[in-house]
C-alpha cells in the first residue's frame, strides 16, 4: 500500500508498510529510513554556520580573554552556531623556549578556563572549540582541545597526539602525546573531529576521525614564519600547510576548518627573530573547495555556512572509503618498511 504522508509541511514522503515496518524515503537524500529516525537521519540537510577566530595575542592574559570572549558574542550576533578558536588562545604562543616557570601556565580540567568558556557557550547558545595547556597532574601536561556545548557543558576533549620538537617549537617540553586516542566529540551540533596543529601533517588522523563518524575536522593551530626564511621558501611552507588540510578534506569527504593565530611574537631568548604566525584560517568543503579564507597580516572573525549535506553527496560520486584496501594496510602500523 502507497501512501502519502508529510515529513514536514513542505515535503512528502512514500511510505511502503512491509511486515509491520515503515519505511520511509527522505526526499532530501532519498535514503529509506525507519519511522523513529525521520529526525536524526535529516541532519543531511542542515547547514551550519561556522565562526572562526584568528586573533593577534599578547603577553596579557586577560587582555587576550577579554578580546576572544567579544569576538566569540560578535560571531555568535552573527549566527554562528559553532565557533573556533586557535590554539593555546589564552596566552603567547610560550614554546619558542623551554622554561620551566612557564608550567604555571598550565590548568586542570575542569578548572578557570573551562569555566570562563562554559559561560560564554552558554550565554551565546554556541558549540565553542577551545585549546588549553591541561595540567593533568603534577610534571604531567597536554595540550588539550575541549569542546562546549550549547548548554556549557563539557561535550569532550581530544589531546594533541603528535608532539612537534623543533626550533622555536619545542613542545616536546611541555606537553606529554594525547593518550586518549582519535575520538569524534558529540555535540547537539554532530560529531566533531578534533585535532590540533602538528597533528594536520598525518593523514592517519584525520582518516581515523573519519572512519569514526566525524562530520567535521578541526584544527585550532599556531604556526608561523621565521623571519630569516626566504620569500620563496615562507611561500612553499603555506602553501604546503594548506594544501595538507585540504587533502584531508578530498580524502575524506569532510570540511576541514583551521584557525590559526596571527602577528609577530618575540623569541624570549633571542636566540631567533621570533615567529611571524602566518594566520591565513580558512574553512574548506568536501571536495577542498575555499568556503572562507583570512588574510596573513591581522586579526579577523568569519563567519561562514557549511553544508552538511555536500559530504554525503560527494561520497557518493567518489566512493574512496568503499574502495579502501584495507587486506593491504598493515604496513601502515610499522615506523618504517624496511
Amino acid at each position: 500500500m502507497l501512501q502519502i504522508f508529510h515529513h514536514n509541511p513542505k515535503q512528502n514522503i512514500h511510505i511502503d508498510r512491509l511486515s509491520n515496518m515503515v519505511i520511509h524515503a527522505c526526499l532530501q537524500c532519498g535514503l529509506p529510513i525507519l519511522g523513529k529516525s525521520i529526525r536524526r537521519h535529516c541532519k543531511n540537510g542542515r547547514k551550519i554556520k561556522v565562526g572562526i577566530i584568528q586573533q593577534a595575542n599578547t603577553a596579557d592574559l586577560r587582555t587576550n580573554l577579554m578580546n576572544l570572549a567579544k569576538s566569540i558574542e560578535a560571531c555568535a550576533a552573527h549566527g554562528a552556531q559553532l565557533v573556533v578558536l586557535q590554539e593555546l588562545h589564552n596566552s603567547l604562543y610560550f614554546c619558542q623556549t623551554e622554561n620551566t616557570q612557564l608550567f604555571d601556565l598550565a590548568e586542570t580540567i575542569p578548572g578557570p578556563s573551562t569555566g570562563f568558556y562554559s559561560e560564554l557557550a552558554a550565554a551565546n547558545k554556541i558549540v565553542l572549540v577551545t585549546s588549553l595547556f591541561e595540567k593533568r597532574a603534577p610534571g604531567l601536561y597536554h595540550n588539550t582541545a575541549v569542546v562546549f556545548d550549547r548548554d556549557g557543558s563539557i561535550a569532550g576533549k581530544y589531546r594533541k597526539m603528535h608532539i612537534p620538537d623543533d626550533p622555536a617549537y619545542y613542545e616536546k617540553f611541555y606537553f606529554t602525546p594525547g593518550d586518549i586516542g582519535f575520538e569524534p566529540i558529540q555535540t547537539s551540533l554532530g560529531k566533531l573531529g578534533v585535532l590540533v596543529c602538528w597533528d594536520q601533517w598525518y593523514p592517519e588522523a584525520a582518516r581515523l576521525m573519519a572512519l569514526k563518524g566525524a562530520e567535521l575536522l578541526i584544527y585550532p593551530t599556531a604556526i608561523g614564519w621565521e623571519s630569516s626564511d626566504a620569500d620563496d621558501e615562507k611561500a612553499r611552507q603555506l602553501n604546503a600547510w594548506i594544501i595538507s588540510q585540504r587533502a584531508h578534506a578530498v580524502a575524506n569527504g569532510l570540511p576541514v576548518i583551521s584557525v590559526n593565530r596571527v602577528g609577530h611574537e618575540p623569541d624570549p631568548s633571542m636566540q631567533t627573530n621570533g615567529i611571524q604566525f602566518w594566520g591565513n584560517s580558512f574553512v574548506v568543503g568536501p571536495q577542498g573547495e575555499f568556503l572562507a579564507q583570512a588574510g596573513n597580516d591581522r586579526p579577523e572573525n568569519i563567519v561562514v555556512e557549511i553544508d552538511m549535506e555536500r559530504s554525503e553527496n560527494v561520497r557518493r560520486w567518489w566512493p574512496f572509503l568503499r574502495d579502501r584496501r584495507i587486506d593491504e594496510y598493515a604496513g601502515l602500523t610499522k615506523r618504517f618498511l624496511d
